[in-house]
């Protein structure tokens, strides 16, 4: 309670004349702070200093309050069951009301549970149960009836709880009724056999038969450290499950006004003394300090002597430093517990309205509540595979309360940060969580503001993480809807995606360009192509380059000929075509030369006959004038002219020193691929069509034919070339 609303609240009742009453409720506050903290520290370590401190507290008065906070701490964490079982044997030594109540309160709470199939509640009762046993809080007979409930109609919960239940109090059975273990057992062996039940519950069965031959070593009566009570000291209650007039008490739970309060708080202090074993003195410090915390406030004040209200300030400076410490818990066994809880309520739910309505009753602290949010995203990125029904969980929280959704923000910007130390599918779930909540609007976009885009803040993890968030973006929304969003003109998602498509220089712009378009959303860079081309210091950049690219271009000009040739092959494409062009206009020129001095080789044939003629004859011929070796006595040949390529060609020697001539038959000017006789054929040939259709020969034989009358006439020609020369010599 806020302290300005106490203090309005104490002016009402004084203004009301019950001071008194608001005397009582401010006691009762600080009474249930005193029993609860000490409780959830409890542990083997501590145990005995936690004793003290609850005997500290009027136990008399909040033995309802004492039931219940071990109560729920167990069923919270049932590991510490047997040392919470320890703390109520301590207590039940010297206040016997506390241990009956207890028993009990959980004998009620079984019948409840199971009435209602509640196996949570269930194991968690039979187990505290178990522990008061061994303990001999509780009486052996209701162990072996609460066995006897549980497997008088066999299931598989039934079966399943009273295995648990065995196993923890076996060997208490085993010490103390041999007999009824036996009995036990028989059954167990009995539902084994004969009754329908799962695998798994005979698979349990059998474990338990394994931990009988074994003596139950792994489930002693009284752990090491826990044995604090002496036999002649116990107290067994002996509370039985049938009976019909157990009372809860459950009005010890709540605030009610005691008109003899401040006799039964003395009568209190004196139980304590002697409990603790404290002397006079001591006793004055801590009635002293008793009367600090409220207990025995001001109504006692007036009625003392005056040297007791002159003790009394005194008193109260040296107990005033101990009431304003604060004990720090480093063992965070609260923080642990909590996470358990909010663990089990989700992994326990069948759906997710089921889920978040479990988390929402949880009792938490002021300060923890982005807990709930970090385990929510633990749960998820624990899974295999991403399930939507953690997405559904936080949707849900977000849209209930601002809170939450301010807690799932400030987690989005925490695993961003940390995202490199997550494997890769704990860093897709998260990634796919937290797509859901932005496609949902659970929640809002400003969160991207932690993604900068650039080479130096990110790494592998942060890019994988933002790759899958965006694709499952643009798979949900479409890529469209997810461009409008991201281009919104509002302020607030401007300034948030700043760092997702950096502007301040070209190396980030081109980076994040390119990390867009791998991923597929090349769509989304279409502002950044712009701005890339139209970016006043980038054009200037660009303007700068072409120069120094002309000043290139210029220098490679001048060096010659190789030079350009060389800076034309990573030229662009239109010089490309040049050169081909020039090229292609070369080879022509080419073969318009050779075609030339194949005609002239030709025109020259007839006259190189004739010195093979004389060779085979051996008589002195005179060799008749060539047409065109005649002298012209019009042109004149410059010295400088070039020497006629086909000269060399022609004039070939062979091995044995004669001069090799050529048949006109076989010139390359009847090869070449537009000769006049070869065109000739062309223009003779027919469609295949044609020449099937008119002749009763094939295309190839009518080729062949046409071959051989060529080669005939050729042979011809020869033949009256050769006859000419014989007639002029």
């Amino acid at each position: 309670m806020p302290p300005a609303l106490k203090r309005k609240m104490m002016a009402d009742a004084a203004s009301r004349g019950d001071a008194k009453e608001a005397q009582q409720r401010e006691s009762w506050d600080q009474l249930k702070k005193r029993i609860n903290g000490p409780v959830n520290k409890a542990n083997i370590g501590n145990i005995k200093d936690i004793i003290v401190e609850l005997f500290g507290a009027n136990l008399v008065r909040g033995r309802g309050l004492l039931c219940r906070s071990l109560m729920r701490a167990q069923s919270q964490s049932t590991s510490f069951t047997a040392v919470y079982a320890a703390l109520i044997a301590v207590i039940n030594t010297k206040l016997p009301l506390v241990g009956e109540l207890m028993v009990t309160r959980l004998v009620l709470q079984f019948r409840r549970a199971f009435k209602r199939d509640d196996k949570g509640l269930c194991i968690s009762s039979v187990m505290f149960l178990a522990h008061l046993s061994n303990q001999r809080v509780a009486h052996e007979v209701l162990a072996f009836q609460i066995v006897s409930l549980l497997l008088e109609t066999p299931t598989d919960d039934s079966v399943e709880i009273a295995v648990a239940f065995t196993r923890e109090v076996g060997a208490f059975l085993g010490s103390i009724a041999p007999r009824v273990l036996n009995y036990v057992f028989d059954a167990f062996r009995s539902i084994l056999h004969e009754a329908e039940i799962d695998k798994r519950t005979q698979y349990m069965i059998e474990v338990l038969f394994q931990y009988r031959r074994d003596g139950f070593k792994d489930s002693p009566v009284i752990p090491d450290g826990l044995d604090l009570v002496e036999e002649d000291e116990q107290i067994v209650h002996e509370v039985a499950m049938d009976d019909d007039d157990l009372d809860a008490q459950d009005e010890l739970n709540v605030f009610k006004f005691d008109p003899d309060f401040e006799q039964n708080e003395l009568k209190y202090e004196v139980v304590r003394r002697g409990i603790l074993g404290e002397d006079e003195s001591e006793g004055d410090g801590s009635e002293a300090s008793g009367s600090e915390s409220g207990t025995e406030g001001d109504s006692e004040s007036e009625e003392d002597s005056g040297s007791e209200e002159a003790e009394e300030p005194e008193a109260t400076s040296t107990s005033q430093p101990p009431a304003t410490q604060k004990i720090h818990d480093l063992t965070e066994t609260e923080m642990v517990n909590l996470r358990r809880t909010i663990y089990l309520a989700i992994m326990s739910s069948i759906s997710f309205e089921e889920a978040a309505h479990k988390l929402l009753r949880i009792e938490i602290r002021p300060g923890e509540e982005q807990e709930l949010c970090n385990m929510v995203i633990e749960c998820c990125s624990q899974e295999r595979t991403y399930k939507n029904f953690f997405g559904l969980i936080g949707e849900r929280l977000c849209k209930l309360n601002r809170q939450w959704g301010n807690g799932f923000a400030q987690a989005f910007e925490s695993c961003y940060e940390n995202i490199h130390r997550y494997e890769t599918s704990h860093l897709r779930n998260i990634a796919h969580f937290f797509a859901h909540q932005l496609t949902t609007n659970a929640l809002h976009w400003s969160v991207l503001k932690a993604i900068v885009l650039t080479e130096d803040t990110t790494t592998s993890s942060s890019r994988i993480f933002l790759k899958i968030l965006l694709q499952d973006m643009a798979e949900n929304l479409g890529l469209k809807t997810l461009n409008e969003k991201l281009k919104s003109n509002d302020p607030r998602m401007s300034e948030a995606v700043r760092g997702m498509f950096p502007r301040d220089n070209a190396k980030s712009i081109r980076f994040a360009i390119n990390y867009y378009t791998s991923i597929g959303l090349g769509a989304i860079t279409e502002e950044m192509r712009e701005w890339l081309k139209t970016a006043p210091s980038l054009a200037a950049g660009n303007s700068s380059s072409g120069s120094d690219s002309d000043s290139d271009s210029g220098s490679g000009s001048s060096s010659g000929s190789s030079s350009s040739s060389r800076s034309g092959s990573s030229s662009s494409y239109s010089s490309s075509a040049s050169s081909s062009s020039g090229s292609s206009s070369a080879s022509y020129s080419s073969r318009s030369s050779r075609g030339t001095s194949r005609r002239l080789r030709r025109s020259v044939s007839p006259e190189k006959t004739a010195p093979a003629e004389e060779s085979k004859q051996g008589s002195d011929i005179p060799k008749p004038p060539s047409p065109a070796a005649e002298p012209k006595d019009d042109v004149e040949t410059p010295k400088n002219a070039p020497k006629d390529i086909s000269s060399k060609s022609d004039q070939q020697r062979d091995s044995r020193g004669k001069t090799r001539v050529r048949s006109p038959s076989y010139s390359p000017i009847s090869r070449s691929p537009r000769s006049p006789a070869r065109a000739s054929n062309d223009d003779k040939r027919l469609s295949p069509t044609d020449s099937h259709r008119h002749h009763s020969r094939s295309p190839r034989k009518a080729r062949d034919s046409e071959h051989t009358e060529k080669v005939m006439r050729d042979l011809k020609i020869d033949g009256d070339l050769e006859r000419r020369y014989e007639s002029r010599s």
